[in-house]
């Protein structure tokens, strides 16, 4: 049986723009989904259709959590954890 994967997203519509946060089972269709505005909603209207961050959790329980914990963080912290792993803030979508 094949174990599955949660993963924990932002979004945004530039560099330092707005910035969206997210959980999904599937980062893959979840990112195409945004990009083509399949989804109404805050990305569609704000156009924050660049995948600038994920990470991987095993535990959908625990990537609900930790959703909510980097939407609870102030728009700096967001910022930081963006630019720790992507600091040219590169649409990060090819790489899924």
């Amino acid at each position: 049986m094949q174990k599955k994967h949660s993963y924990i997203y932002i979004l945004t519509n530039k560099r330092n723009g707005t910035i969206y946060a997210g959980v999904t089972s599937n980062l893959e269709k979840r990112t195409y989904e945004h990009k083509n505005n399949l989804i109404d909603g805050f990305t569609k209207k704000y156009s924050t259709h660049n995948l600038v961050y994920f990470e991987e959790d095993s535990d959908i329980k625990m990537a609900i959590e930790r959703e909510k914990q980097i939407k609870s963080w102030s728009r700096k912290k967001k910022l930081l954890l963006i630019e720790k792993i992507n600091p040219t803030w590169r649409d990060l979508s090819e790489e899924i």
